[in-house]
């Protein structure tokens, strides 16, 4: 899912104030209690898409009203009542919760593990091989202000570098399509890909990872489905049934063989007739969310919060992360343990090192030579 773009981070707290003033989930005139209305991406299977047809959302249906241009888009529409939920990344839902917006997040639906990351890579012949190599270089990725911003600034935090140094290295937006050609070219020095264009980078061959997200911080969800209040308070069955549903699919395509969970999306792909393109889907590999249903933990809100108060994005103590999502509505199984992650009480380096970015702490990522 994409990243936000910085001057759509900024849009927010002008959105939180249109949804107070106006009030939201007032575009539901007219749609039954039974019609959830979202917005969907083109050629992607969403975790809410593929619960309706798997058939768990009891009896509700999906309304899908247009595609989305970003993660902060789509939760703007949730919250002036446009839609009925929308996702983005964490650091947005956190910003939106800064600016007082009337939602809530309600379960996550994309994140990182192993399957599922960003890579920073570089040519293989590229004299970068540490942090402090990339001063006065440029990293390009697909958009500023979100999901890999963040990952570059605690990658050089960990590996020493000061505050005041962070700003030497040249963050450049670029289309994620372009990315891999500019690395090639010699236009940029490291690119963030992820998904297929990762994968088919590396196949091309002659390129090699600095560092990567799941590397980095181990295995975490990054993105949330959020709701308006209101809608919660008027439709808490629908919400109930909605999140459970959604929770299902995603423990579902956990436990399914890939094939099976991609040859199921290539079907609902054709069957919408929407005229996209199917041939990404065959690179799905996973979403990344480990928690059991999707259920959302603090400290995967928190760690973001902390980042923007840092860049002086929001003040100190504006939000409380605690008032920002809710586990209430989500009634799918719970399990014991995360997959690709230790269970409580034996943690590993990867979730040793996913505490210490919550608490600020110095600690190393691990490199990688290779892919």
């Amino acid at each position: 899912m994409r990243p936000f773009h910085r001057r759509e981070f900024l849009t927010l707290a002008g959105l939180a104030a249109t949804a107070v003033s106006c009030g939201t989930a007032s575009g539901r005139a007219g749609v039954p209690a039974s019609t959830i209305r979202y917005q969907g991406w083109a050629g992607v299977v969403t975790p809410a898409e593929l619960a309706e047809d798997l058939g768990y959302l009891d009896g509700l249906t999906l309304k899908w009203v247009g595609n989305t241009t970003s993660g902060p888009q789509d939760i703007q529409s949730a919250a002036a009542g446009d839609t009925d939920f929308g996702g983005a990344f964490n650091g947005a839902v956190v910003r939106m919760a800064a600016a007082k917006a009337p939602v809530k997040a309600v379960i996550s639906y994309y994140g990182v593990d192993k399957k599922r990351f960003s890579g920073f890579y570089v040519r293989a012949d590229s004299p970068v091989r540490t942090a402090r190599d990339l001063l006065g270089k440029k990293v390009a990725m697909n958009t500023l202000g979100g999901h890999s911003e963040a990952m570059l600034d605690t990658y050089l935090k960990r590996e020493g570098l000061g505050t005041g140094e962070l700003g030497q290295v040249e963050r450049i937006a670029l289309p994620p399509v372009n990315t891999e050609q500019a690395l090639r070219q010699g236009r940029i020095e490291v690119a963030v890909l992820s998904d297929i264009l990762r994968d088919k980078a590396l196949e091309h061959g002659g390129i090699r990872a600095l560092f990567d997200d799941h590397r980095l911080l181990g295995t975490f969800s990054a993105g949330t489905y959020v709701m308006s209040d209101r809608y919660l308070d008027q439709h808490p069955r629908a919400a109930r049934a909605f999140i459970t549903g959604v929770g299902r699919a995603l423990d579902w395509s956990r436990r399914t063989p890939r094939e099976e969970v991609v040859e199921r999306m290539v079907r609902i792909v054709r069957r919408r007739d929407r005229s996209e393109d199917t041939e990404p889907l065959r690179y799905w590999r996973s979403y990344g969310v480990p928690e059991a249903g999707g259920r959302i933990v603090p400290r995967e809100l928190s760690m973001w919060s902390r980042w923007l108060e840092q860049r002086g994005d929001i003040k100190p103590g504006r939000v409380r992360i605690s008032d920002m999502y809710t586990n209430e509505f989500n009634r799918s199984p719970a399990r014991p343990a995360r997959p690709d992650r230790p269970a409580r009480g034996r943690e590993g380096a990867a979730e040793r090192a996913y505490a210490r970015a919550r608490d600020g702490a110095p600690v190393r990522a691990r490199h990688s030579s290779g892919s």
